[in-house]
């Protein structure tokens, strides 16, 4: 990449954020290379988190699974599946550990605000500071049949219940007061009488009034990241997070459309510009050479894409069964079946199919692609292939320009997936000063360089500032 006159650049000094994403569910973690180890394992856990630690990732993030996937109700056996609950697993990392932040995925719809802040304040306290949720909702009535109000709920309405819920977080982890809790055996009692206040809240989705059991940490809030990409999701982190994850950290004009739209939505809030960080989901194949990073890739791909997967995929985008067909032979002769998603299962139709199959039959034609080939080739692309070097210089390129602070990485093998990325890749960047060479602080919101939560602003302890 040819290297820019530093005057052209707006943020000379950008260094880029690291955050690990252990999946859980999916097919881009290959399960079935005889180097991958046990997605449920505390063993696995363990060793990706301090491969992470030791490349000053500032965070490990863990999903929610609330019910098995499925496809046309059965469960769907060709991805990794099972994943043991987040915080629980996030509090065994906590001792395991010293400096990365600890993330769960939790949900809004089917968790109560009293049950789940109480559980992310216990990780917060006992990781002391290093606690992040990722704010998450569920519109489908296949996770709520595992729940006693079943169901789902319409798209604005998850939104509204997500914002009440944190609303109702928030005032629980701001119920002490600062210095509530003696410093000395000598004092008259264990707390300042009146240093806990009662929580009251009273909406559409939730009626609350309890006395919150456990002091801030020493970060006050855990961090609050978010990845809907939808006007609501955004204007919904707009309004609440302090991170953002997308699916725009690809292609730079892509990233940079988001980002400025992102950008624009903090300032219609009410928040400088700078106040949310924008870490893209990614993959990252690493080859000493391009020509090795993109044969890399080949047989990546080639086992993320099975033949057995990529006719279920296939499958979705045509409504039919395809498994007694050749993944190595040619796309389906037939026209898809059209019919409207219920959001019922695990697994989401495509919403035009018709344009999507015009498409990969045309360039299937053109390319002499089969099914399973164009599956690879025009499926869900993602992540950067590359040298170190090369990686670095475009990374660089993203961050110095304002289209993202960093990346969430989802390792294509566990537990050995980031190996690469922290023995050539950081080294690469911190040679160019885009990279942190210590951890900036004990907390998660220090390492993102993030000021105080929303509603702790303007007191007397609020110190941090971005940067």
């Amino acid at each position: 990449m040819t290297r820019t006159d530093p005057a052209d650049v707006p943020f000379p000094d950008a260094k880029l954020h690291f955050g690990v994403f252990f999946q859980g569910v999916n097919h881009w973690t290959i399960w079935s290379d005889p180097n991958s180890g046990s997605q449920i394992d505390p063993e696995s856990y363990r060793r990706v988190a301090q491969a992470a630690e030791r490349g000053l990732f500032d965070a490990f993030f863990l999903g929610e699974g609330l019910r098995l996937r499925e496809v046309d109700g059965r469960v769907h056996d060709l991805d990794v599946a099972g994943r043991p609950d987040a915080i629980t697993q996030l509090a065994a990392l906590a001792a395991q550990t010293r400096k990365i932040g600890l993330v769960s995925t939790s949900n809004t719809t089917f968790n109560e605000p009293a049950d789940l802040a109480r559980r992310l304040s216990s990780l917060d306290v006992l990781s002391e500071g290093r606690a992040g949720w990722n704010v998450v909702t569920t519109d489908n009535a296949w996770t709520g049949a595992n729940f006693r109000r079943g169901g789902y709920l319409d798209h604005a309405d998850r939104y509204r219940r997500a914002e009440q819920f944190l609303t109702v977080a928030r005032a629980m982890w701001d119920s002490w007061a600062d210095g509530a809790v003696a410093t000395s055996t000598e004092a008259a009692s264990w707390a300042a009488p009146g240093a806990v206040s009662r929580v009251r809240e009273h909406g559409s989705q939730f009626d609350v009034d309890l006395a919150p059991t456990l002091p801030r940490s020493i970060q006050a809030h855990p961090v609050i990241f978010q990845a809907g990409d939808s006007a609501e999701g955004r204007d919904f982190a707009a309004r609440n997070a302090d991170v953002i994850f997308s699916a725009h950290g690809s292609e730079f004009d892509d990233a940079l459309a988001f980002a400025t739209d992102i950008r624009n939505r903090l300032r219609a809030a009410g928040r400088p510009t700078d106040d949310l960080r924008i870490l893209p989901g990614t993959e990252i194949i690493i080859g000493a050479t391009e020509e090795e990073a993109q044969e890399k890739k080949r047989w990546i791909r080639l086992a993320q894409v099975t033949p057995a997967t990529a006719l279920n995929v296939a499958g979705l985008i045509w409504n039919r069964d395809l498994s007694d067909r050749d993944a190595d032979g040619p796309l389906p002769a037939e026209d898809p079946v059209i019919e409207e998603n219920s959001g019922a299962f695990g697994a989401r139709r495509v919403a035009d199919p018709r344009t999507v199959v015009a498409e990969w039959r045309e360039k299937a034609e053109a390319n002499g692609w089969s099914l399973r080939e164009t599956v690879i080739a025009l499926g869900p692309q993602r992540g950067h292939v590359g040298t170190p070097a090369g990686l670095a210089e475009k990374f660089l390129h993203f961050a110095r320009h304002g289209a993202l602070d960093g990346f969430n990485i989802t390792p294509y093998l566990i537990p050995d997936g980031l190996d690469d990325i922290v023995e050539l890749l950081v080294p690469e960047l911190q040679e160019r000063g885009g990279y942190p060479t210590e951890y900036r602080g004990t907390t998660l919101r220090e390492h993102l360089g993030l000021r105080d939560p929303l509603t702790r602003r303007g007191t007397a302890t609020s110190t941090r500032r971005a940067g």
